[in-house]
């Protein structure tokens, strides 16, 4: 516990001389996504992930903590850590040998992310922000390593009318331990948004990481997503996933309901 609040606090202090006189916005999501693959192997491993997110925001800062519950579905030769602010984290391939499919729930790691606008145009239509994020251990090892996870990352985008290509690269700190040994990762994504109305939007992205693990692989996906407005200050999202690599699962769906407050 005493690993989780000190991060946790060293976040709220760094985040909270900016916050301290601006008016800033809350909002809570909840969402369910699924995932299923081979990783590489000859067994199927599937993931349902409940997560729960709150995000504030103030001015050019924000603060989101999120947390899933996970049901794993397997043979155990697979660990699917929940990291990237709520992406499929690390996937390490185990040297288990039962053919036993097995399902296994509980919560996943905490997860805390922060980022700040570095720049900004006035009409709003590029910008560039710089991010921090903690992946900590909280979780039971069959869905991580169990050790915290560090990482930086910049993004940018830029309008063109209705779309908006974006870029983002990160570099990650990821814990290692005897039985689960993993190794520092740079990663990044390339997005189109396009903006249907101003109400809706929707997009595609391309995700790449390098290979965490001696026995894992790289990760390459491509994803297509939907969002609306469906009431004053509420939110509907959906995505539908494609593995382009045995780092990353096969097919993927999800959706998410975030509101303001």
């Amino acid at each position: 516990m005493k690993r989780l609040i000190f991060p946790v606090a060293i976040l709220l202090a760094i985040s909270g001389s900016a916050w301290a006189e601006d008016d800033g916005y809350l909002s809570m999501s909840v969402g369910l996504e699924h995932s299923s693959g081979k990783y590489g192997g000859t067994s199927t491993t599937d993931t349902t992930s409940i997560p729960v997110s709150v995000l504030y925001a103030a001015d050019d800062w924000s603060l989101k903590l999120s947390v899933p519950y996970l049901f794993v579905t397997g043979d155990g030769s697979v660990v699917v850590s929940g990291s990237r602010g709520g992406r499929r984290g690390s996937v390490v391939t185990t040297t288990t040998t039962t053919t036993t499919r097995t399902t296994s729930s509980g919560v996943g790691d905490v997860v805390a992310f922060t980022s700040y606008s570095l720049l900004r145009s006035e009409e709003g239509d590029a910008g560039l922000d710089v991010a921090a994020r903690i992946k900590f251990g909280t979780a039971s090892t069959k869905f991580g390593s169990g050790e915290n996870d560090y990482a930086v990352q910049t993004s940018g985008y830029v309008s063109f009318g209705d779309f908006t290509p974006s870029l983002m690269l990160g570099y990650e700190k990821l814990g290692s331990t005897a039985t689960a040994p993993l190794d520092n990762a740079a990663y990044g994504s390339v997005g189109l948004d396009y903006l249907l109305s101003d109400e809706s939007n929707m997009g595609m992205d391309y995700w790449y990481a390098q290979q965490a693990s001696a026995t894992g692989y790289a990760q390459r996906e491509l994803s297509l997503y939907a969002a609306t407005q469906i009431g004053k200050e509420t939110y509907l999202r959906g995505f539908v996933m494609k593995g382009l690599s045995d780092g990353s699962p096969d097919t993927g769906y999800g959706v998410s309901l975030s509101t303001d407050f």
